[in-house]
């Protein structure tokens, strides 16, 4: 089967071998494995938001309206940071108005933009599933040490960044 390369991390050996195609189903590929971590991920996730009555969708909107819009966002700066299609996130935006947990506003420096922005009882909705998901994130990385974590979290994110780039993404 030819050679392998093997390498360590925090004392666990790794193999993987060389010659091997990208595709081949004997060793380890990309594909199946996001797909396997975010399907359980997302499943659980689910579960544990909803009975706080948010949908995953909502909920990262409302993360993205906490972290990154001060003081609002556009639909379009919140459908680039959230990778998602404009119309899907008017949409959403729309349910979401209606169920009173974010509003628009004409935006103060460009009169012509709206932007989004949570109410009071979207931000209490987001902080309630919020602890959730941090738990989830704890439960799910506990098994990495913090130097793995930090290593993981780094790698994953340039693969995701180099993924944006190479489809015409913003973000």
């Amino acid at each position: 089967m030819g050679e392998k390369f093997t390498f360590s991390i925090e004392g666990a050996k790794l193999s993987e071998h060389k010659d091997l195609a990208i595709d081949d189903p004997r060793r380890r590929r990309l594909p199946p494995l996001l797909r396997k971590a975010w399907l359980k991920l997302n499943a659980v996730f689910l579960g544990r938001i909803s009975e706080v009555g948010l949908t995953p969708d909502q909920y990262i909107t409302l993360r993205w309206l906490a972290e990154k819009g001060t003081p609002g966002l556009t639909q379009r700066e919140l459908s680039d940071w959230m990778v998602s299609d404009p119309n899907t996130v008017a949409s959403l935006v729309r349910r979401m108005e209606k169920a009173g947990w974010i509003c628009r506003r004409t935006r103060v420096k460009d009169r012509r933009a709206k932007e989004v922005i949570p109410t009071k009882t979207g931000r209490k909705l987001f902080e309630k599933a919020r602890r959730r998901a941090v738990v989830l994130e704890e439960a799910t990385l506990s098994i990495l040490s913090q130097k793995e974590r930090a290593v993981f979290l780094a790698l994953l994110e340039k693969v995701a960044s180099a993924s944006m780039d190479s489809s015409g993404c913003q973000k």
